[in-house]
């Protein structure tokens, strides 16, 4: 079983390539030229970075851990180095809220006005929120599949949204077996609950947030299972009973959230990631000043 091993922490990396690997398949027509694309679920982060010239006794302790990982057997946290201190000031400990379940509904769709609706005795957006990020499956168009933010509640059964896919929905009338849910697989947004009613602050564009798998609050203990960015600030609801947060991320969520089991961190916010390469290298020089640099990828 892989093992976390802890990276240090100084010095920070002098430079840094990170990037996220998508892959999405392309199928072009001879005839017409026509393209089509299909993206996998295969998403995640990689890295190369480099340390500052030290001496001896500094890196040690960085041939020590790259010794310790044994290759790509073995784990450590790891964050975008450039990005170490986030712009925002959230505050506080956050859960991937699941108050958004419906699992059977019947909704139209009206394209002029970014419409999702279902008829007039139902509550399908009862708990729904204005600045959630809601996803919806079941439709016969992709348009109209996928997450969406919610930008009005008019009642319990009626939304206008922003489509995250494509700029407008396409129409359609009384689709049955239809799904609402919020922090599911496949999601570009995610629905942050506070523990409490006392969240601060602010997510910004460019943040990065941790997804764990576990119940610890710590900010220090937790695994995580995902790492992503913050790609609009974010819409603070103050509620009576928690606030929330609704943020736009990329990636999408390779699994979805549970709940009780998934706090997301904001400060410290780093993924899971293991080295690239099996070898473990470095350079000195005659006067013991050591060069070290590594590749490495986020654990899927």
């Amino acid at each position: 079983m892989a093992k976390i091993i802890t990276m240090p922490t100084t010095p920070n990396f002098s430079k840094s390539n990170f990037r996220l690997r998508r892959t999405i398949g392309v199928a072009s027509s001879p005839y017409t030229g026509s393209v089509r694309t299909q993206e996998y679920d295969g998403v995640y982060w990689e890295a190369e970075v480099s340390l500052p010239p030290m001496r001896r006794e500094t890196a040690l302790e960085w041939q020590s851990f790259l010794l310790n990982l044994n290759g790509s057997i073995n784990t450590f946290k790891f964050s975008d180095p450039d990005a170490l201190n986030p712009r925002g000031t959230m505050t506080g400990e956050f859960r991937g809220d699941q108050r958004v379940n419906v699992t059977s509904a019947t909704l139209s769709f009206t394209a002029a006005t970014n419409t999702i609706a279902g008829a007039s005795n139902t509550t399908y957006f009862n708990t729904v929120l204005v600045g959630d990020y809601i996803m919806i499956t079941g439709s016969a168009n992709v348009e109209n599949n996928g997450t969406h933010k919610v930008l009005t509640k008019t009642n319990a059964y009626t939304i206008t949204v922003s489509p995250q896919k494509s700029d407008i929905l396409i129409d359609e009338s009384n689709k049955a077996g239809c799904k609402i849910r919020v922090n599911v697989k496949g999601c570009t947004g995610l629905t942050l609950k506070a523990d409490s009613n006392s969240a601060t602050g602010t997510l910004l564009k460019g943040d990065y947030l941790a997804i764990s798998n576990s119940t610890t609050k710590s900010e220090s203990g937790y695994t995580p299972v995902q790492y992503v960015m913050v790609t609009e600030d974010a819409t603070l609801n103050v509620n009576a009973g928690a606030d929330t947060y609704g943020v736009q991320i990329q990636p999408k969520l390779r699994a979805s959230l549970t709940g009780a089991t998934n706090y997301v961190y904001h400060s410290p916010a780093k993924g899971l990631f293991r080295l690239t390469n099996n070898a473990a290298e470095w350079s000195a020089d005659n006067i013991s000043n050591y060069g070290i640099s590594f590749s490495c990828i986020e654990v899927v």
